[in-house]
């Protein structure tokens, strides 16, 4: 068992370090957020998420998980530390490395001799030799362990990977970090950082990818009279393609893909490739935003100014809280720019903080739909499939429905009156 710091308590750290805990490492988390401290050392977590609330209090009550304010008190006696700080989108599209390069500088005096730092924070090839200038410390080795966590399945992905990549120039450095993760099975990939750092691009962009491909296909059976679903159904039998990722809904979002996809395209266009076919697909999520948009104005008969949308679903996607880049926002943003007045309901959100000006936050479905004369779903939350159609037409101006995630029965509420508009169908 290794004694185990992490540098930042985000969705990446606090869900990498207690899993370590559980694992039965030595883990100090550490935050420069006071309050979240003292929250986190009490048990609580800020997010949601899917049993990491119970690997929190389980590694706190057992000893082996702690939080501390201050990079400095957690990486003083560590063998191994994780950078797991943001790194934002600069406006150009390059990724934000000034937490990094801190935190670095913080840890640079108080790391104990030929500990290992980890960069784990999705960051650009090449920074694991930023991070060594900017540490100046030749007896530390740093190693690339991206993170391959889906929001709403992190503890599942951290305890049941895919795989592990590691990438490092020192053997010793990427058998010590590997070592971290016995007890868990999955294929591991020992790589130098250049190519570890590349694998993690090349799958965020890969997975936006696929789900930019399901969006314009269905448009193409929007076009033809063809049934996306089915066609999913057929594509997905293809033991080559597979059926992950290929669910058409509002577009992409959330804290990974549109970042991760702009950065590529940047770090591409610096060794002078010209990535056009993810340009492509970036410009096809856009569309997608105005494709939905179209859509529900549409179904109130072209003209959305005084029109009032409800909205279910604000997350970028279920099982989170996360906000960050939703789809479900941008369409809200450009339905209010037409004029239209919207009442939204999300299970995860109770004010309107974070949301486009000019949105009404809801306390339950039911009122969400209170006098609307349409009803979009822009999250797929599971609850959102078992409503009555017959109680919320009485609550209802009009009898318009848009799907945005294809998850309502399209038979019961058409033959309840409404009008159903789904993706692709």
């Amino acid at each position: 068992m290794a004694r185990i710091a992490i540098i930042g308590t985000g969705y990446v750290g606090l869900t990498t370090g207690a899993c370590f805990a559980h694992l039965g490492h030595d883990v100090i988390c550490a935050d420069v957020d006071v309050e979240k401290v003292d929250l986190l050392s009490a048990g609580g977590i800020p997010i949601v998420e899917d049993r990491l609330e119970q690997l929190v209090r389980e590694g706190l009550d057992e000893g082996r998980l702690k939080f501390v304010v201050g990079a400095a008190s957690a990486a003083a006696d560590c063998e191994v530390a994780f950078l797991c700080v943001p790194t934002p989108q600069n406006p150009d599209g390059s990724a934000d490395l000034s937490y990094i390069q801190d935190a670095s500088r913080e840890l640079a005096p108080v790391l104990p001799f030929e500990a290992i730092l980890v960069n784990k924070s999705t960051v650009p090839v090449g920074s694991t030799r930023v991070v060594e200038r900017v540490l100046e410390r030749p007896d530390v080795s740093v190693v690339s362990n991206p993170e391959f966590l889906r929001e709403g399945s992190a503890v599942k992905d951290f305890l049941h990977p895919d795989r592990i990549v590691i990438g490092s120039e020192d053997q010793s450095a990427a058998i010590k970090v590997l070592s971290l993760y016995l007890g868990i099975s999955a294929p591991t990939v020992v790589t130098d950082p250049a190519t570890a750092e590349t694998i993690k691009y090349a799958a965020n962009a890969f997975l936006a990818t696929k789900l930019s491909f399901v969006n314009a296909i269905a448009a193409v059976c929007e076009g033809v009279g063809a049934d996306v679903n089915d066609v999913i159904l057929g594509l997905g039998y293809d033991s080559r393609i597979g059926s992950e990722f290929l669910r058409p809904g509002p577009g992409w979002g959330g804290s990974c893909f549109p970042k991760d996809t702009k950065a590529l395209v940047r770090i591409a266009a610096q060794v002078g490739y010209d990535f056009r076919l993810l340009d492509g697909v970036i410009a096809v999520n856009q569309e997608q935003f105005v494709r939905v948009v179209d859509k529900v104005r549409r179904s109130v008969g072209g003209d959305l100014s005084g029109r009032t949308v409800a909205v279910w679903g604000l997350t970028f996607k279920a099982g989170t809280d996360d906000l960050r880049d939703s789809p479900a926002l941008e369409i809200i943003g450009r339905l209010l720019e037409q004029g239209a007045l919207v009442q939204a309901f999300d299970p995860t959100v109770t004010s309107a903080d974070g949301l486009p000006s000019g949105t009404s936050v809801a306390l339950s479905t039911t009122d969400a739909c209170a006098g609307a004369d349409v009803l979009v779903v822009l999250t797929e939350w599971d609850e959102f499939r078992w409503q009555d159609p017959v109680a919320l037409a009485e609550d209802m101006n009009g009898r318009a429905v848009v799907d945005a995630r294809n998850i309502l029965d399209r038979a019961r509420w058409q033959r309840h009156g409404f009008d159903y508009q789904g993706i692709g169908r």
